[in-house]
């Protein structure tokens, strides 16, 4: 066949378009089914339909169409329909055939469709090419020139389908034209809570389209612009603003993770500022790298960071280890923190085996100071002095000093020289210049006075940004805090007290205190394993998910994780969630530094946000007031803090 085409005849026969679609205009033809393209001596052709380039024609079985101008896209009931259900299930989630172009939609953006009396949420997980023959997929029909032929190809015989992975369904309620007295009854349930979002127990009908999420469907699920609500970041597709109920975040243990340089610090600051703006509870922030509390330069673009004792005056305050010990060279803290010989319990010891390389005998050595000394065991047991010695006089032989460290093992049936390496040992932390006997001042409690009257507290370590300061203090002050929590919480059981402040613990390197051999020993282990009972809980941040016990990870709330490269850690933050092999690929596929993906019970559904940024309109909204910008504006820092905090 030459390039001429078909003859004069063929084409006088040829009905308009109108004559074989009279509603074209509305709807689309069925495009589905064999076909056949010739281009010079070169033809495609299947079944019922012929399509020829020259003066090219299209044929749809016997009935050639002129060469209109045909809209292939579907008029869709709303303009941000994607595409219609066509399969799926309750267990592996939906198939929906796109009907736009692919590029207009991402993995992991928030999905509606409308079936009967119910609205699903969910998810794209997955994007797949597709063809009715795979004979279209494989050969490329480079030399067709219509644009329109090109869009039949691509539109019907070569397709897109996605995977919708339903999260959650809700009652749409009923009509509010045929009965607006019943629907604003329903209405207003929903705003009190009674009516919401549930989880999935059924599927959408077939053909039913799917479209993007709008503000009205993201505020259904996780809230509107009210009291507790924190914009922790925005939609992929549209931008709308994700809130997180912080509330609800503190009721339990909760997690921040991502590889290292994705931004969890600005991360977990933001959280920490969000948290202390709308006043839902006090934090304690071990702050092991001194990031928190003054400010600092980004490392990636040398912009001043605000510190959030920056951005809210005395409402943080911040301490240091030691007398005389300042944060970042130059910042002077708030009050230093000593921690007494009498704070000390063997436990705290047992815990930096690893640090102070212990012996297996170590523990046997400890328990016997313990039962010798009592509270005082460290005090009393370094007034012990290792190799003293002294002389018999008769036989001029040396024996154990009776204030040596090997007398006192002989005496209650302690291998000496496991004592006396423990001994040199324990020297690490005695000559630490933050212990001491007999602190100046009670810092722990002036550190829980603080916390019960609504304060923040930021202990930075200084110098002491080793695994050694880190794991000692932490937890022997968490231990003695929780201590508190729980006689507050007792009497307000029994007694009818006021309940005490709630109260989370931010920590940094979690899996060096919560790893599976270290936490049944720690204060931290069990914090987690609480839930909430005594009113304190845990914010664990940490580059290394998978080192943290699985036990502990699963009683995390809530999740919020940046980019992870490794399959373990991955899997570790996934634990005990639902739709784990949905959520798996999105999360690998995270881009770093600029998407976070939300999880767990402290949100309706999972969700990857593009994360809110920590700049200069972040620190313009920590100082506008909860109703909305005011005079405190206007104010530097300084004057804005003494104003709205005293």
């Amino acid at each position: 066949m030459g390039s001429g085409g078909h003859s004069g005849s063929d084409r006088t026969a040829a009905p308009r378009l109108s004559d074989a679609y009279p509603h074209f205009g509305n709807s689309e033809p069925d495009f589905a089914g064999d076909w056949r393209l010739e281009i010079g001596d070169w033809r495609l052709e299947t079944g019922d339909w012929r399509l020829e380039i020259g003066d090219w024609r299209l044929e749809i079985g016997q009935s050639p169409i002129s060469q209109s101008p045909i809209p292939l896209k579907i008029m869709n009931e709303q303009e941000d329909t994607i595409g219609y259900i066509v399969g799926g299930s309750l267990r592996d989630g939906l198939y929906v055939r796109l009907s736009v172009s692919p590029e207009e939609v991402k993995e992991g953006s928030f999905v509606v469709t409308d079936s009967g009396n119910w609205r699903f949420y969910g998810l794209i997980t997955n994007l797949a090419l597709g063809a009715t023959n795979p004979r279209f997929a494989d050969e490329r029909p480079s030399r067709i020139e219509s644009p329109f032929i090109r869009q039949a190809l691509m539109g019907k015989t070569l397709f897109t389908t996605l995977e919708m992975y339903s999260t959650l369904m809700m009652d749409r309620g009923p009509d509010p034209d045929s009965n607006p007295s019943v629907y604003l009854d329903w209405q207003a349930d929903v705003e009190s809570g009674k009516i919401g979002p549930q989880p999935v127990k059924t599927v959408p009908a077939h053909h039913v389209p799917v479209r993007l999420a709008c503000q009205e469907d993201v505020e259904a699920i996780f809230g509107g612009d009210g009291p507790g609500k924190f914009v922790i970041g925005y939609t992929l597709e549209q931008e709308y603003p994700v809130r997180l109920d912080l509330h609800k975040f503190v009721k339990r243990s909760s997690g921040i993770f991502g590889a290292t340089g994705t931004g969890k610090s600005f991360l977990t600051r933001m959280v920490l500022a969000g948290l202390m703006r709308e006043d839902v509870a006090s934090a304690l922030v071990f702050d092991m790298h001194n990031e928190y509390a003054f400010n600092s330069r980004d490392s990636d673009n040398e912009k001043q960071v605000r510190g959030l004792r920056t951005l809210f005056g005395s409402k943080v305050q911040v301490a240091a280890l030691g007398k005389g010990s300042m944060v970042r060279g130059t910042n002077a803290p708030d009050f230093t923190l000593e921690l007494a010989l009498s704070d000390f319990q063997t436990g705290d010891i047992e815990l930096l085996s690893e640090a102070l390389n212990l012996t297996d005998t170590s523990g046997v050595t400890l328990n016997a100071l313990s039962r010798a000394f009592g509270q005082n065991w460290f005090a009393e047991f370094m007034k012990l002095e290792p190799g003293a010695v002294d002389v018999d006089p008769e036989s001029g032989k040396t024996f154990p000093a009776e204030h040596s460290v090997a007398a006192w093992a002989r005496q209650n049936n302690v291998h000496e020289k496991a004592a006396e390496a423990l001994h040199r040992k324990l020297q690490r932390i005695y000559d630490r210049p933050y212990v001491t006997e007999r602190p100046s001042a009670d810092a722990v409690s002036a550190i829980v006075d603080k916390l019960e009257n609504g304060r923040h507290v930021i202990l930075s370590f200084g110098e002491f940004d080793n695994d050694l300061d880190y794991l000692l203090v932490s937890n022997i002050l968490t231990r003695r805090i929780r201590q508190h929590w729980v006689k507050l919480t007792e009497r307000h059981k029994t007694h009818g007290e006021a309940a005490p402040r709630p109260l989370l613990i931010a920590i940094e390197e979690a899996h060096k205190l919560l790893n599976p051999h270290l936490s049944n020993q720690t204060a931290f282990g069990t914090i987690a394993r609480e839930l909430r009972k005594y009113f304190v809980t845990l914010l664990v941040v940490d580059q290394r998910p998978s080192g943290i016990d699985d036990e502990v990870m699963s009683q995390l709330g809530t999740r919020i994780t940046g980019w992870l490269g490794d399959e373990d850690d991955i899997r570790a933050v996934l634990t005990g969630l639902s739709g784990r092999d949905q959520l798996r690929g999105m999360l690998a596929r995270l881009q770093e530094k600029e998407e976070v993906l939300l999880l767990g019970w402290g949100v309706k559904m999972p969700i990857p946000v593009k994360s809110r940024r920590y700049d200069e309109q972040f620190y313009a909204d920590m100082k506008a007031t909860k109703a909305g910008p005011s005079g405190l504006d206007g104010l530097d820092d300084d004057e804005w803090n003494d104003e709205l905090f005293g």
